[in-house]
């Protein structure tokens, strides 16, 4: 995978895309990805980007011309046909079944705002997909576009260190993941469940996929009205219902 981010701060992605996992993926050759600041393909002589918003208001827009012509000159130099991302806090709610789609996809540019927002046309004629991590404001979408490349770089092959982390992570598979434990065993009078050290892998995955439906329904209700439950699971739920009433 190829990743191309659009952006007027190029220098805020160094902290993360150097280090953990990000890096290793990079260094391993799992993906590459290349800072555009589009900035540089304005055509203003002050090297302007944004402007005053047709029919007054407060803020910036960004101009659409620095933007098409990044693209255009991404595109015609990869010769590929991209996923173009907006961040955008008007786009669609990002999560992991987005992440588990993009990651199937060659090459993605990302397109990180800033000011009052962008010329309506970027959005309309130019981009593919607008994604917002969450309903708020950011001063820009570079933290957003961080999000992003995060969760769907981990999702690409031989990325993580263990294959099977990725598929059973939270939402992964619609719930949310169950607890886990480490040694000692017994720390500060806290012990690990008995069923984790018994060796029993029946009752382990039984255990487990019971503590992930009972935080799913304490924690994030909502996210079991879509599920396909299996008979067994509808009864640990109502085993779950019985114990928080």
């Amino acid at each position: 995978m190829h990743i191309d981010i659009l952006t007027l701060f190029p220098e805020m992605f160094s902290g993360v895309f150097n280090n953990s996992i990000l890096k290793k993926a990079h260094d391993n050759e799992k993906y590459s990805y290349n800072l555009v600041n589009f900035r540089e393909y304005t055509e203003n002589k002050h090297k302007k980007v944004d402007d005053y918003p047709y029919g007054g208001g407060a803020g910036m827009v960004l101009t659409p011309q620095p933007v098409f012509d990044a693209v255009e000159a991404i595109t015609k130099k990869e010769n590929t046909k991209p996923r173009i991302i907006l961040m955008c806090p008007q786009g669609q709610a990002y999560n992991q079944k987005k992440a588990e789609e993009l990651a199937n996809e060659e090459h993605l540019i990302i397109i990180c705002g800033h000011y009052e927002g962008y010329d309506e046309r970027i959005r309309e004629h130019l981009v593919t997909d607008e994604i917002s991590i969450g309903d708020y404001v950011l001063t820009g979408g570079e933290l957003g576009a961080m999000v992003v490349v995060d969760s769907v770089v981990r999702l690409l092959p031989n990325v993580l260190g263990n294959e099977e982390s990725a598929p059973k992570d939270s939402f992964s598979t619609g719930l949310l993941e169950h607890p886990h434990y480490t040694r000692p065993a017994d720390f500060r009078g806290m012990k690990v469940p008995d069923v984790l050290m018994s060796g029993d892998h029946a009752k382990i995955e039984n255990w487990r996929r019971t503590e992930s439906l009972k935080r799913t329904y304490m924690r994030r209700k909502e996210l079991l009205e879509d599920l396909e439950l299996s008979v067994e699971d509808r009864r640990r739920l109502q085993e779950v219902s019985k114990q928080d009433s």
